[in-house]
């Protein structure tokens, strides 16, 4: 069973909070509670003491006998919910505020979050909130919408919090999906991003990778315990910060397949999510090249980088399993299967990057997973993070 933290700030549907608390610890999960100081002013800490059959931080200081209450709290966790969330907390998660003893642990925890907020219905459609909300998104933290209904200001709207049956509900099925664990002491090396080969000192040739797909990856794998190696290119979303994940920037292609070949044999699994560039200039200029007033073209002789894919997957070991990417624009499936046949990869993952539906840059994708043997299947449309999840999931059943 897991070990969850609550984490309870000053909305008026507090008290709701309690039933969650009683049905998670009915379902066997470990709970401890932290509260900020509003939130002390609506449900007492001794109540959720006597809940829990342990102290509530509510400080800093002096909590359970411990120096840095909390990083222990942070390090305990396996699930951090946030419940009621209000529109402070949520502003304070999004951007990394740390200044009482909730919005302090929150920060320092690895664990997966689960944020339900509850607020009037205004708050909830202030764009800032609705930002602030996409942001939790985009770093992997799960939202339980709130729901619609009386609200405590006499009218309807939506920024309710949801019943508790609902909420543990949607906790339950959370926590089935865990990946906690699953890769405890196993090695991970992702790529992620686009990798630029130059023309000259200010230009060169790129693509339109945003890292995301990665960088969930990742995020993923180090939640389900594995020892994350990132190589990453150039992306356009904040690097992961967590202390399971060892970033390596790279520029170009070569660049890469030095740090992958370098790092390759320690690891029990590669992902190969970065968008690679499969030319490079023959030749690259040492000054910057002008325009000529008679110029009305400029010719570039590009030549064949290093396939890392290919190259890497050749030296694997019955004990390591690669996976690599597929970007296509078209017949998606025939031109995977071609990479998963001639590469030596043990799984392809297909993806669009045609259109406006397409993976590059945005947060929703949708792959076919190919393996040799059996029949290409493809996964729903779903965010990055959740393809990411499901992936890792996966993988933890192909390695010992």
């Amino acid at each position: 069973m897991a070990k969850i933290a609550i984490y309870m700030t000053g909305g008026i549907a507090l008290y709701k909070g309690i039933e969650v608390i009683r049905s998670l610890e009915r379902d066997g999960h470990q709970v401890r509670v932290a509260m900020t100081e509003s939130a002390t002013k609506l449900v007492t800490p001794s109540t959720l003491h006597a809940l829990t059959h342990h102290p509530v931080m509510t400080t800093l200081w002096n909590y359970n006998n411990s120096p840095v209450p909390h990083i222990e709290l942070a390090d305990w966790s396996d699930y951090a919910i946030v419940l009621p969330a209000t529109a402070n907390i949520i502003g304070k998660m999004a951007n990394g505020i740390a200044d009482d003893a909730v919005s302090t642990t929150l920060l320092a925890t690895a664990a997966p979050k689960i944020v339900v907020p509850a607020m009037n219905t205004n708050m909830w459609n202030n764009p800032a909130v609705q930002r602030n909300v996409a942001q939790l998104r985009q770093d992997g933290v799960t939202i339980i919408e709130p729901a619609v209904g009386m609200l405590a200001e006499g009218y309807r709207g939506k920024g309710r919090l949801p019943e508790p049956a609902e909420i543990i509900s949607q906790l339950r099925s959370i926590i089935k999906d865990s990946i906690t664990g699953i890769l405890r002491g196993k090695k991970v090396l992702i790529t992620a991003g686009g990798t630029r080969e130059a023309i000259d000192p200010v230009r060169f040739i790129g693509n339109r990778s945003s890292g995301k797909m990665g960088i969930a990856i990742a995020k993923a794998a180090a939640d389900a315990g594995a020892t994350v190696e990132l190589v990453l290119g150039q992306i356009s979303i904040a690097q992961p910060v967590n202390p399971q994940i060892s970033i390596y920037q790279v520029g170009s292609t070569e660049e890469m397949q030095k740090k992958v070949t370098e790092l390759f044999p320690a690891a029990d699994i590669l992902i190969m999510a970065a968008a690679v560039a499969d030319f490079r200039p023959a030749r690259v200029a040492n000054q910057k090249i002008k325009k000529q007033d008679d110029q009305e073209q400029l010719e570039l002789q590009l030549v064949k980088t290093t396939d890392i894919l290919k190259t890497v997957a050749e030296k694997k070991r019955a004990d390591q399993f690669v996976v690599g990417f597929a970007a296509e624009t078209a017949d998606l499936v025939q031109n995977a299967n071609k990479k998963l046949k001639s590469k030596n990869a043990d799984m392809i993952i297909a993806n669009s990057v045609a259109g406006n539906n397409g993976a590059f840059g945005s947060d929703l994708n949708q792959v076919t997973i190919l393996q040799l043997g059996t029949e290409p299947v493809q996964w729903s449309r779903m965010t990055k993070t959740e393809v990411a999840i499901k992936l890792i999931q996966l993988l933890a059943t192909k390695i010992k």
